[in-house]
């Protein structure tokens, strides 16, 4: 087994600390940071801000210059070996003269996976692997389920009374949660490559399903208004029900509706794309195969996916085994018998089928509990 040496902790550390600041800025591409050792003394650092631009290492190795020859690198994830929008980050450290790599983890992606590492050692440069790797995965969960199943990480955020409902019996909904519930689920759909809902929840609520600046708190204090990217919006609309006047088209963000037939009849904005599905097998009404759609927005590159819709579409999500994680954020109120449930999961009805959670976190946010919790896929 590798050894590591307490130094060797507090750089990585440091690299983790570094990766965590493009929490809400690099998605799709993974959160990565870098670095640079020498004589026992940092001598550059930096971190993957935003896909497209420089990668953890290329930034460590610009601050560090002609000093990188010779040091130790501590990177986050296995340096890239393949070309994309920029050359590979192996390569670079390669021509700066590093003598020494320790990356937290193996880069899941195929194209890479290994050939990072196996370029560094071609060159002469030995390397290291698996110092504080649980850290680092879970840094870019979503990223590695893309890498490995093709199919984006799913969460799920759910709102409700004490006693689980999430509306009076007239629909009555706002607010049951406080300010900081509300602001916490703004970060949430930050960190999101797509936000899914469903036309009833568009067309009932008049939903914009977009980051609000004024409403993310302290977040504001750390990242500047215009380094937010906005995620797609993702309509579920089977039934064609959408029109461009609703508020959700009003904010010029790109939005995608998946639909079974696709009808030309609106002129909608140019932001808009709408893609047919089949019907989902063996279920008596018509309703779109959800697995499909998460299967496209993989295609796409999308890793992080966030479900806010109503009880019929996330029942269904999470019915059929689609879901990852629930984000359960629950208020001290009773609405009472008639208010309306969490979930509609029509075909559990045994306790045997009944979905099992593992609780994996438990806190206060404002007045109201927040639940996370993994499903168990049975």
């Amino acid at each position: 087994m590798t050894s590591f040496s307490s130094q060797d902790h507090q750089y990585m550390q440091r690299a983790l600390s570094l990766a965590k600041r493009a929490h809400y800025t690099t998605s799709p591409n993974p959160r990565v940071g870098c670095v640079l050792v020498k004589n026992n003394e940092i001598i550059g650092e930096g971190y993957h801000v935003k896909a497209g631009f420089g990668h953890a290492e290329v930034n460590a190795l610009k601050q560090a210059g002609s000093l990188a020859k010779g040091a130790t690198a501590y990177v986050t994830l296995e340096p890239c070996s393949h070309y994309g929008r920029t050359p590979p980050c192996a390569e670079g450290l390669i021509k700066a003269g590093v003598k020494h790599v320790i990356a937290a983890m193996v880069d899941p992606n195929p194209q890479v996976s290994g050939n990072g590492l196996k370029m560094l050692e071609a060159a002469g440069i030995t390397t290291q692997h698996g110092l504080l790797e649980q850290e680092a995965k879970a840094l870019n969960i979503g990223f590695i389920q893309l890498m490995t199943t093709k199919l984006p990480y799913v969460r799920c955020k759910l709102a409700a009374s004490i006693d689980g409902k999430t509306a009076m019996a007239s629909g009555e909904s706002k607010w049951i949660t406080s300010p900081e519930a509300r602001q916490n689920v703004q970060r949430l759909r930050a960190q999101s490559c797509a936000v899914i809902s469903g036309a009833d929840s568009v067309l009932f609520d008049n939903a914009k399903m977009n980051v609000r600046w004024n409403e993310l708190g302290e977040l504001k204090n750390t990242y500047n208004e215009d380094t937010l990217r906005q995620p797609i919006r993702v309509i579920i609309d089977s039934q064609n029900r959408l029109s461009p006047e609703l508020d959700l088209f009003k904010t010029e963000s790109p939005v995608i509706i998946f639909t079974h037939n696709i009808e030309n009849s609106h002129k909608w904005p140019y932001f808009v794309e709408h893609i047919s599905v089949p019907y989902a097998q063996g279920l008596t009404s018509n309703k779109l195969d959800l697995k499909a759609v998460l299967s496209i927005l993989g295609e796409r590159g999308f890793n992080d996916v966030l479900i806010e819709s109503g009880a019929k579409l996330t029942g269904a999500f999470v019915e059929q085994n689609l879901v990852d994680e629930l984000i359960l954020f629950q208020a001290p109120k009773l609405m009472g018998a008639d208010g309306k449930s969490l979930l509609n999961m029509p075909h559990i009805e045994t306790l045997s089928q009944a979905k099992q959670l593992m609780f994996s976190d438990i806190r206060m946010v404002g007045k109201d509990i927040r639940i996370t919790a993994k499903i168990a896929k049975n």
